[in-house]
């Protein structure tokens, strides 16, 4: 397991295709959700990179600087996304086989607050990412505008498929207050997600036939 998550993303898409289609719980739906944010970003960033530069948005410069270290920032925790899912999943496989008792019950919370906050994590940065290209909206080159959509789409999906790994983990929290808490946020997140993507559809229609 150790070497899987070392080199998962050393691999070629082709490759880490073929590891998530394999017979292995990893990697799984939670991976995949990071690797979908970083190619979201990144195609963030192609739409940045495109737009840089041009003398007819020469007044955003410094904005497109910021920006730019900004969604490098997000590709990349994005990446430790991935290995922290495969890592979350390990930990809750060997909780599971320690022997009964309080020590287990223990180790079970541990892993399984683990596998909560890696998608949480992921939707606060899919989030915050979507933000960003509802800014960058109006202020980017108009040949690349479907990619910037293509990439808020990205977006929101990562907040709906962390929303799933959340759902699916929250019945085994033991304080049923705080796992009534993580789900309404999750949730939260992920509508608030989906309305960001459709001001960002919204606005970019005039460019669209």
């Amino acid at each position: 397991m150790v070497t899987q998550q070392s080199d998962i993303l050393g691999r070629s898409v082709r490759d880490f295709a073929a590891a998530t289609a394999a017979k292995t719980p990893t990697p799984g739906g939670g991976s995949v959700a990071g690797a979908v944010g970083m190619l979201g970003t990144a195609l963030g960033e192609m739409a940045l990179a495109f737009t840089r530069g041009k003398k007819k948005f020469a007044e955003h410069e410094a904005y497109y600087e910021h920006l730019a270290g900004r969604l490098l920032h997000a590709r990349t925790m994005f990446a430790d996304l991935v290995e922290d899912d495969m890592a979350a999943y390990s930990l809750y496989q060997e909780a599971q086989k320690q022997p009964d008792g309080p020590a287990k019950e223990e180790a079970v919370q541990v892993a399984v607050a683990a596998a909560i906050n890696v998608p949480r994590e992921a939707a606060k940065l899919a989030l915050a990412l979507l933000g960003d290209l509802r800014e960058l909206e109006d202020k980017v080159n108009p040949w690349l505008i479907t990619d910037l959509m293509a990439s808020a789409v990205l977006a929101a999906a990562v907040t709906r498929l962390s929303d799933y790994n959340v759902r699916i983990n929250v019945p085994q929290v033991a304080d049923k207050a705080q796992a009534d808490e993580i789900r309404q946020g999750s949730a939260a997140d992920c509508a608030r997600a989906y309305q960001i993507l459709d001001e960002i559809e919204q606005a970019a229609r005039k460019h669209l036939a």
